[in-house]
């Protein structure tokens, strides 16, 4: 499957902004199921300086620096992303059970099992507490495949919680997502994270985009596609897993992944400095994930 994403973000300031200095996650990474073919940044106005690098956890990022005055920012970044279509679906009662897996976790030292411990630590927007701890358990038995209790937890967030953007911002408390079981696909992705960590099992952050499709006989418009999060743990002898708790479903060829953090901070689109500006700003995103001819 080949894709080409458009992620367009439009600021809009009060008041002049004299200049600003910026980081943005908008250009797809290589994953084992994806390959990045070509990503271009275009900026308005042009930056004085800019320069892709390529981020502690593997992310792709264009770093940038605008020193002219503007009231306007817009940035606009276009992937061609091609999707292995091979089949993801895993035997959920096949492979290493949950209490081996802990096992392996605390008794393994190669240097990929060390690494993915790094995603057992609080992070800035999740923390480890009893309450999720209490939430995951019933999902986790030693004796039960991980990927089958991954997958239970999944449906349980999906069946349980209720999205309602109006609920959450940024800045809500996971606290207040899990009491009252409202959220969005960021603070869901956030609860199974905090939930899988509380019960010792390492969990990143995946921010992306998902396709959506139209209803039968309905043109598809453009830049009603959505950017979107869902999450990976470690698994013993397989890596990481991909599950999204919003449409409880594994990851599949419609799920793109722009990169991986310990949380939505790691992995903001766009964060930095700005002189100027006035009230908090107008943001626009539009997101257009098409569709190409291999």
């Amino acid at each position: 499957m080949l894709y080409q994403i458009r992620h367009i973000t439009h600021y809009k300031y009060a008041q002049r902004v004299t200049r600003c200095y910026n980081l943005a996650n908008v250009m797809p990474r290589d994953t084992k199921h994806q390959t990045c073919l070509k990503s271009l940044v275009t900026l308005s106005p042009q930056p004085a300086k800019a320069r892709k690098r390529t981020d502690y956890f593997g992310n792709k990022t264009y770093n940038f620096e605008i020193q002219k005055p503007h009231t306007e920012l817009i940035i606009t970044a276009v992937s061609d992303v091609q999707i292995n279509d091979d089949t993801r679906e895993l035997n959920l009662d096949l492979g290493v059970s949950y209490g081996d897996a802990l096992k392996f976790l605390n008794q393994t030292l190669n240097r990929k099992t060390i690494e993915a411990r790094e995603f057992l630590l609080d992070s800035p927007m999740v923390e480890s507490t009893p309450a999720l701890e209490e939430y995951a358990r019933p999902s986790f038995q030693t004796d039960r495949s991980l990927n089958s209790c991954v997958s239970d937890l999944t449906t349980r967030i999906f069946t349980e919680f209720s999205y309602d953007p109006s609920f959450t911002t940024i800045a809500t408390p996971l606290a207040d997502v899990l009491k009252h079981k409202r959220g969005v696909c960021q603070d869901f992705a956030h609860l199974q994270i905090g939930c899988l960590r509380a019960v010792g099992i390492p969990a990143k952050y995946v921010s992306g985009y998902i396709e959506t499709l139209p209803k039968p006989g309905e043109k598809k418009l453009v830049g009603v596609d959505a950017t979107h999060a869902w999450i990976a743990y470690f698994c013993p002898h397989e890596g990481w897993v991909e599950f999204d708790p919003t449409n409880n479903t594994q990851s599949n060829s419609q799920h793109i992944v722009n990169a991986f953090g310990r949380d939505y901070f790691d992995v903001t689109p766009v964060k930095g400095v700005i002189f100027g500006g006035g009230e908090s700003p107008i943001l626009e995103v539009s997101v257009n994930v098409a569709r190409l001819a291999s």
